[in-house]
């Protein structure tokens, strides 16, 4: 009873507001307040202020409210754990990378060449870290930019 009086003495607030709002020529600002005006009225007519209300102090509603809770925080804490170790697919698309270490096979013949070229690879490495822009190169070069 008391929840549908606040709700009426709202929407009569409301309405004043609105009222006043319009006598300064502001019709659409005036219109806008009065539908806010007009949802508390509409509920308690509807009857969906004495079902919340009835709802509010009901501890098996409360209890209910709990168990919805926990069964979307356990969704939550499984979607992020998922996310986290990535799916199986991608575990096993990862998997051979993980094996050979992500390094790159060397370049040159099997003459001893392999060794001359290994040098001059970890200068540059050294030198000023040009292997960071070989890889946004390389990006780049396969979307042809």
């Amino acid at each position: 009873m008391l929840a549908e009086t606040v709700c009426s003495a709202v929407a009569a607030a409301g309405l004043g507001i609105a009222a006043v709002t319009a006598y300064r020529k502001r019709f659409l600002t005036a219109t806008r307040i009065a539908a806010y005006a007009l949802v508390p009225a509409g509920l308690v007519l509807t009857g969906a202020v004495a079902w919340i209300a009835r709802t509010a102090f009901s501890p098996s509603a409360w209890a209910g409210f709990g168990v919805l809770g926990l069964a979307w925080l356990l969704f939550m804490t499984t979607r992020t754990v998922e996310r986290r170790r990535g799916t199986r697919k991608e575990r096993a698309a990862a998997a051979p990378e993980a094996v050979t270490g992500g390094a790159r096979p060397a370049v040159g013949g099997s003459t001893g060449a392999g060794k001359a070229s290994q040098a001059p690879a970890a200068g540059k490495k050294q030198a000023g870290g040009d292997d960071d822009f070989s890889d946004i190169e390389a990006i780049l070069k396969k979307h042809g930019i």
